[in-house]
């Protein structure tokens, strides 16, 4: 199932391990460090990132959806 994560963008609901909000220092780190890698997508379309959902592959995704939207497309897994 693909769940939308905002401006035409999707990632398939099974591949995702959380969704957790960017306020926090220690998940900006976790950003600055998949960029660094090259693990990070940037789903945001060059608005505000909001949420960060880190997938099974060890790469990490940023949206600009709230994390509850995320969530509550997932049906509240």
């Amino acid at each position: 199932m693909l769940i939308g994560i905002g401006y035409g963008n999707y990632v398939v609901a099974d591949k995702i391990v959380a969704v957790i909000g960017f306020e926090s220092a220690p998940v900006k780190r976790l950003v600055r460090e998949a960029k660094k890698e090259n693990r990070l997508i940037d789903a945001t379309s060059g608005h505000k990132t909001r949420s960060v959902v880190i997938l099974l592959n060890n790469q990490i995704l940023v949206s600009a959806n709230l994390p509850e939207t995320i969530v509550e497309k997932m049906g509240g897994r």
